[in-house]
């Protein structure tokens, strides 16, 4: 889509299937031997992640808020000072119809936003989800639809290296309701 952020590159549908295949594989594992572990790693990560966002978005929340109640008493300026003849009907129409179409955008952003918000406050619930999923996929052997459907919400895949001489591409899979799993850093501190 955005060409001049990523260059053209593709991937063999058969090693990424089993690139993610291999991912999942020892994504589970590490989850059936490590839970507890796991658990207390995702939950700083989303914090950490999650809390920025929610400052981001209670801030915004907080100015759509004050915009509203700031437009509510224009509107009543304006119409009063139509009703009294300082203001023109046609510019009292022209007015009272530009903050109407900004109130029911700033409106609909706030409803969006405290969605958003609820959703970045139960990150917990998503963990334990994601968890009692990943139990259902330990020791899966081959990649199909549905399981790629429960546990992945993305795939990024990179453009190849080919410094080292040989094709390296990375890829990165984004899993459901827990976004990127730091699993080279869980298997570092397992082996450590």
């Amino acid at each position: 889509k955005h060409k001049d952020k990523c260059g053209t590159h593709y991937i063999r549908e058969a090693v990424l299937s089993h690139l993610v295949l291999k991912h999942i594989q020892a994504v589970t594992g590490y989850i059936l031997r490590h839970e507890a572990h796991f658990r207390t790693v995702m939950e700083e990560q989303l914090r950490l992640e999650s809390s920025e966002q929610i400052r981001i978005r209670r801030k915004r929340l907080e100015r759509n808020e004050n915009r509203i109640a700031e437009l509510k008493r224009i509107f009543i300026r304006i119409y009063e000072d139509n009703a009294s003849g300082r203001l023109s009907d046609e510019r009292f129409d022209m007015l009272s119809l530009t903050y109407e179409t900004e109130q029911k955008q700033l409106e609909a952003e706030c409803i969006t936003l405290r969605q958003e918000i609820e959703v970045q406050e139960r990150q917990n619930e998503n963990i334990e989800k994601f968890i009692q999923t990943a139990h259902k996929y330990v020791g899966i052997g081959e990649l199909d639809g549905y399981a790629l459907r429960e546990l992945v919400s993305a795939i990024y895949v990179d453009a190849p290296d080919k410094s080292s001489g040989k094709r390296v591409q990375h890829i990165h899979i984004k899993y459901d309701g827990l976004g990127f799993i730091p699993l080279k850093e869980l298997m570092k501190e397992e082996t450590a």
